[in-house]
């Protein structure tokens, strides 16, 4: 017998909702697990401040009391207002090969968005736009990254068996790192330096960068991403806590900002040295010694780097600050011992973000989709 129950959202029942994910991916190479305490962290209402302008329910799934499939129905009204539409996400989807669960999740996320008075469900989609997002179609073999999803080759054929057509690509890219800066970066970053007044900032203290520039970081990230397929604008607290949560983590050495004249942040770079190792040796969680491996994923030898972010201000867009922020990273690679590059998820139709990665020897290795289906 197959019942879907809607999940409390106590920390204790959140937490088997996420752990759902390391039972079903037990023994797959290519998984990368997130931390549990984030996830949890991320679909509590008490934690997580995308709840000011979100609602959200989560389910499980459960035959003959075995668990075999979860959910997240989530109403982002930010975005809805914005974009002018009546739609409800699914996220946080996982499930056996099996389309009786699939299904069941589905409809009861369906029967959750029409009494909300929503008229369409799209997902894979969280809170927000730097939260994780879209199904992976393709790149089965290839390892994931700690802001990624993975999910088994079954889960696309799913979504289209039930009724979910295609509203939106992403896809990936693997580099190599070239073993010297380009000449055409060096020379293009002399240009816009002198032409409009722009320099470039480094730190070594963490303190300063939150202090000094935080704020003014999220803002930018705010203005580059805006227009974006479903972005949602960064709230204050939003900002104050990623500040808090993950600014004091980064390797400072593989965080660029440009700067106009008058000291205002105008580009931003924003590396990190793969953790989807450290992340799978952890199993996803802190304790006893998942911290331990974590440790030596940030600060241990690795041969790829992750591009998190790279963010321009509007005005000063394909003028050449990404060639600036390049000239400053690609040194710091070089150093550290990166030999591979790994970019972020890229709307498949952003050629201006994709024809940045030139230098890199670009290799498009993975495409993830969010599907849509509009309710009758």
């Amino acid at each position: 017998m197959l019942e879907i129950k809607k999940i409390n959202p106590t920390r204790k029942e959140l937490r088997k909702f996420t752990e759902f994910q390391l039972d079903l991916y037990k023994g797959n190479h290519y998984f990368v697990p997130p931390l549990i305490s984030d996830d949890v962290d991320t679909l509590s209402p008490d934690r997580n401040p995308a709840f000011e302008f979100c609602e959200a329910d989560c389910f499980m799934a459960y035959r003959d009391g075995k668990p075999v499939g979860r959910i997240a129905a989530i109403i982002n009204r930010q975005v809805n207002e914005s974009a002018g539409h009546k739609a409800a996400r699914f996220g946080f989807v996982d499930f056996i090969d099996d389309k009786e669960v699939s299904g069941a999740l589905l409809a009861r996320v369906e029967e959750w968005a029409r009494e909300k008075g929503m008229e369409k469900v799209i997902g894979p989609l969280s809170f927000t736009d730097l939260d994780k997002e879209g199904c992976l179609i393709e790149g089965f073999d290839q390892l994931s990254t700690m802001a990624t999803i993975y999910n088994y080759p079954y889960y696309s054929e799913h979504f289209e068996h039930h009724g979910y057509t295609k509203e939106s690509d992403w896809v990936e890219f693997l580099m190599e790192v070239p073993a010297e800066v380009p000449e055409k970066h060096l020379r293009i970053g002399e240009i816009v330096k002198k032409k409009f007044g722009l320099k470039v900032v480094k730190f070594k203290s963490r303190k300063k960068i939150k202090d000094q520039y935080g704020r003014a970081l999220f803002h930018l990230i705010n203005d580059a991403y805006k227009d974006l397929y479903q972005f949602s604008k960064l709230s204050e607290r939003q900002i104050d806590k990623y500040i808090d949560d993950y600014l004091g983590l980064l390797d400072l050495d593989l965080v660029t900002i440009i700067t106009d004249s008058a000291d205002q942040i105008v580009g931003v770079g924003i590396s990190m040295a793969s953790m989807s190792r450290a992340l799978q040796k952890s199993g996803g969680r802190m304790l006893p010694f998942g911290w331990w491996h974590l440790l030596k994923g940030l600060k241990g030898k690795n041969d790829r780097v992750d591009l998190l972010l790279v963010a321009v201000r509007p005005d000063y867009q394909a003028k050449g600050v990404n060639a600036l922020l390049f000239v400053d990273l690609i040194p710091q690679y070089i150093k550290k011992g990166f030999r591979y590059a790994e970019s972020n998820p890229e709307m498949e139709t952003n050629d201006k973000v994709q024809n940045q990665w030139e230098a890199f020897n670009p290799r498009q290795h993975k495409r993830r989709r969010s599907y849509v289906k509009h309710l009758s």
